[in-house]
């Protein structure tokens, strides 16, 4: 059985966890996301009409559209600025597109003193490589049965 002493230092710990520890409030949180979500997704929209606008076709402007947000992205982490609209909006700023962006961005920023190809050339796939492999190989076992599929004319 713990003595008293050791009873009064554990309620004293408690007592620091809990000044120390962040609350967070979840419709607060959910608020925030939709927010910095909407904004960065409303941004695209712009941009996709715009580019619409001046007479290009859906898939020039859509590609035109996710360039820009990749561009914008980067240059947000680069300036600093994306960390503290994603420390805000939360998940609402993993928008999949400009969250990526953000994520192989900084890791590069962050490797850069070590080089530019150790540092950056090698660390910049520590997030982008498993991404890109897995996007490469599972549309090649797609490939696959589609191929295997379409032979077998069930396509």
């Amino acid at each position: 059985m713990p003595d008293i002493q050791t009873q009064k230092k554990q309620k004293e710990y408690e007592e620091y966890v809990k000044q120390v520890t962040p609350t967070h409030s979840l419709p607060l949180n959910m608020a925030r996301a939709f927010l910095i979500g909407g904004l960065i997704c409303a941004v695209g929209q712009l941009i996709m009409n715009l580019c619409l606008g001046y007479g290009l076709g859906e898939k020039e402007a859509g590609s035109w559209t996710s360039g820009t947000l990749i561009l914008i992205s980067v240059l947000l982490t680069g300036w600093n600025i994306y960390p503290k609209l994603a420390k805000f909006g939360g998940a609402g700023s993993l928008v999949p597109i400009t969250g990526f962006a953000n994520s192989v961005a900084a890791s590069a920023i962050e490797f850069q003193k070590e080089g530019q190809v150790m540092g950056i050339g090698c660390k910049i796939f520590t997030i982008a490589g498993p991404v890109i492999l897995f996007g490469i190989f599972s549309s090649w076992i797609l490939g696959i049965v589609y191929w295997v599929l379409k032979i077998t004319g069930v396509m």
